[in-house]
């Protein structure tokens, strides 16, 4: 009786030393989010200071109760941007790690400096978009070095991304995906079956991002240009949250987890997907008030009004028309406006 103990009691150690060994990340760690394999943690990306200020990016990391993909979902880039804030946020809330095969790595804020200040499209302390300068650069200004930190904790970790973004305070926007098309037919494939599994009816091509991984501009593309198929949607718009916006992009996130097999039901992807070739984009040349003349979504012919911009008395300054055919994906949704700031970005179907 005591041999059959013995053996059996070898057994399974020997199993639990094989599941062991076939777990590559038995804890996982981002910043000072440290998890056990089924736990949530909670910590932060530290950003140390230099040229500017240091501060701290908040992440949390879910580790699944099992073995799986690294999924790193971002948003808060732009800190006024909030739907995907508050979308990452219902994430940290809902997605339990015992329902979990792999892990995430959520960060929720990026943007903290623009989040406090309520500063649209820049981080006040350097005045740089916070997704413009991937890889990023550890002796820069702040912008910079949280790019460099957020590639050493984040990017190098994972093996997807998606970057969640949406109307900023002055952009009335309807709800779309990127698909960066990279050239390596493999990735995108499994990038596209992504975007398609994340469900948002207009997906735009982005044919033209950098190639080079160390001029990669964009958070996204710098992990696409890792080798790592990621994606970027947006939805939300111009200030107050809409919560089915919020709920869109959250549920978006957990339909790519089904997909990757990291747990959850498989929704059915988004089929007939409205594919948008190019973006135009429409900027003015001069100071005063915007007067939009139609809405986010609409379609609109080449020539189409668009809006006018008058004075400040409301004396005309100049008609904004149409340069091509397309679908309004944002419009300007305040009348503030001063030379160079874009009105329109018009999103031509791809035939």
């Amino acid at each position: 009786m005591k041999s059959i103990c013995a053996a059996a009691a070898l057994a399974l150690t020997c199993a639990a030393q094989t599941a062991a060994a076939q777990d590559q990340h038995p804890t996982f760690t981002s910043g000072t989010a440290t998890a056990q394999r089924g736990q949530k943690a909670y910590g932060v990306l530290k950003v140390p200071a230099g040229s500017d200020a240091g501060y701290d990016i908040p992440v949390v990391v879910i580790h699944g109760a099992r073995p799986g993909p690294v999924l790193a979902v971002a948003s808060g880039a732009h800190g006024t941007e909030y739907a995907s804030i508050i979308a990452v946020e219902m994430l940290i809330d809902s997605v339990k790690p015992d329902d979990v095969a792999g892990t995430l790595i959520l960060l929720p804020l990026i943007n903290v400096p623009s989040f406090e200040r309520i500063t649209p499209h820049v981080n006040p302390t350097d005045n740089k978009s916070m997704n413009r300068f991937y890889p990023g650069n550890p002796s820069g200004s702040q912008t910079e070095r949280a790019s460099s930190v957020i590639m050493k904790e984040v990017v190098e970790r994972c093996d997807h991304l998606i970057d969640l973004h949406g109307g900023d305070l002055d952009e009335n926007l309807r709800p779309y995906s990127y698909w960066t098309v990279t050239g390596n037919q493999k990735q995108d494939e499994f990038s596209k079956a992504m975007v398609l599994a994340f469900g948002l009816d207009h997906i735009i091509i982005s044919a033209d991002r950098p190639k080079d991984p160390t001029a990669a501009r964009f958070l996204e593309n710098a992990a696409s240009t890792r080798g790592k198929p990621s994606f970027t949607a947006e939805a939300g718009r111009s200030g107050p949250v809409d919560i089915a916006d919020a709920a869109r992009l959250s549920a978006g996130v957990k339909n790519v987890m089904a997909h990757l097999k990291m747990g959850g039901a498989i929704a059915a992807p988004v089929r007939n997907p409205v594919w948008v070739e190019k973006i135009v984009s429409l900027a003015a040349d001069r100071d005063g008030m915007f007067h939009p003349l139609v809405d986010r979504d609409a379609h609109v012919a080449k020539g189409a009004k668009i809006g006018v911009v008058t004075d400040y008395v409301n004396r005309p300054l100049q008609e904004i028309t149409a340069t091509d055919e397309g679908i309004v994906m944002f419009i300007r949704a305040v009348p503030s406006l001063k030379k160079g700031d874009t009105i329109v970005n018009i999103g031509v179907v791809k035939r």
